[in-house]
């Protein structure tokens, strides 16, 4: 379980992470609300994680998933640029994560 909470305070991040472009600056009350409520969100399950998964494991995790999430919907959503080295990196971090998961002991 301590595995999915660190896939779904990702995943919140991600949300957080790309609602902030939307905010304009906290300017916007509901995408301002939105990214109060799941950066919370993902604390939260991140809190839960750490329970059971070491703090680096877990805190890895938590950034890699949202990091790649929110670059890959900046590429989507705001034109960013698509650089072949910028995706090669993105890959990368993939791979990293993957990585660490496979060599962590199962919670």
């Amino acid at each position: 379980m301590a595995w999915f909470y660190v896939l779904a305070a990702g995943l919140l991040e991600i949300i957080w992470a790309v609602g902030l472009k939307y905010t304009e600056g906290f300017t916007r009350l509901w995408p301002s609300v939105i990214t109060v409520v799941t950066f919370a969100g993902s604390l939260f399950l991140l809190a839960l994680a750490v329970k059971s998964i070491p703090i680096g494991t877990a805190y890895a995790m938590f950034v890699g998933i949202g990091a790649v999430g929110a670059a890959l919907l900046g590429i989507v959503l705001f034109d960013e640029p698509t650089h072949p080295t910028r995706l090669f990196f993105l890959s990368l971090l993939i791979v990293s994560l993957i990585g660490l998961r496979l060599t962590s002991d199962p919670a």
